[in-house]
């Protein structure tokens, strides 16, 4: 096809604009992620996130890194820087809620990025984890053992596993949605239903290509449920619960049903929604939004696990503002 270039293996380094590749003969059936990685030179969980956030098309069309290229399929990847440096040791504290030997939970604060990435190489959770466990060497180096994301002003619990056999096995139960994830939230509104379902696909904006939305083009199925637990001054305290895991999915979600979370830079309220709602609301300095517990099963042990993260003190301010407490159950 004009315009375009079949794959080989090592014949690019590195993408700095978005690029079209043809499947060949020689490499059709093999996995998406698989290939994506050998075409832009970059690791399978780097080549993960990417098609994650849709960043890789199969035929115009977002795929699951699972799938299976065919021949003369074309690929159209965004850019990816090719070789990043390798993330440092650095002596960060963690706040662990549970440790054992195969298995690491902390409660991540507010502000601290996950993952190194351009602009931010320093003070993650991954230099954290390096010093925590002596990892040196690369094979470590930029996602040792972190299974899910959050977002960098989200706060809350994390999971880590610390060998490869309870990452796969967490990573199986992750795929078959039998994690059980639950998130503490501030809204802007009243709800009209005390709860929920919210089941909009998202995708890359089709302009902004640093913002999700429900109005993509090219877009995944994803679902939340949400259950009211407390209203008060013009502001909703719920609780979210994602089953699926798309990119800014519950922000996106709130924000689409008309009921943004409070302090969200990119998706959420104008000011004047706020007004009249408590100070701290009005300057909030990131999304209220606190990954409060996970439930799995363990890898090695085969035990239901719940493991819960308390809320930092920013959100208690903001709820005790609201004149609610963060342990109140759901009805």
């Amino acid at each position: 096809m004009a315009g375009q270039a079949a794959f080989r293996p090592g014949q690019v380094s590195g993408v700095d604009s978005p690029r079209r590749f043809v499947i060949s003969a020689e490499h059709g059936g093999q996995r998406l992620d698989r290939v994506v990685s050998s075409v832009i030179a970059a690791t399978r969980s780097q080549a993960k996130v990417l098609i994650d956030q849709a960043r890789v098309l199969v035929n115009g069309q977002p795929k699951k890194a699972g799938y299976c290229v065919r021949v003369d399929d074309t690929l159209c990847i965004e850019p990816l820087l090719a070789a990043p440096p390798l993330a440092a040791p650095q002596a960060i504290p963690l706040d662990v809620l549970y440790e054992d030997e195969v298995l690491l939970a902390i409660n991540k604060p507010p502000a601290m990025v996950v993952h190194p990435a351009p602009g931010q190489w320093q003070g993650t959770v991954v230099n954290a984890l390096l010093f925590r466990w002596g990892w040196r060497d690369s094979g470590h180096s930029l996602r040792p053992g972190i299974l899910h994301r959050l977002d960098k002003d989200t706060s809350g619990v994390l999971l880590v596993a610390k060998d490869e056999g309870s990452a796969e096995h967490l990573a199986r139960q992750f795929r078959a949605r039998q994690v059980h994830k639950t998130y503490g939230a501030v809204a802007v509104g009243r709800f009209r239903a005390q709860t929920g379902r919210i089941e909009l696909p998202i995708g890359r904006h089709p302009t902004d290509r640093k913002k999700m939305s429900v109005h993509a083009r090219h877009s995944r199925a994803a679902l939340s449920r949400y259950q009211v637990v407390a209203e008060a001054q013009g502001l909703s305290f719920v609780r979210l619960f994602p089953t699926t895991g798309r990119t800014h999915q519950l922000r996106v979600h709130m924000a689409a049903l008309g009921h943004p979370l409070v302090g969200d830079q990119v998706y959420g309220p104008a000011q004047a929604r706020l007004r009249g709602a408590p100070a701290v609301a009005q300057t909030f300095g990131r999304q209220a939004l606190h990954a409060e517990a996970i439930r799995f099963s363990h890898p090695v042990q085969g035990r239901m696990m719940t493991i819960r993260a308390p809320y930092p003190p920013d959100m208690r301010a903001l709820l005790g503002a609201m004149g609610v407490s963060e342990t109140r159950p759901v009805n």
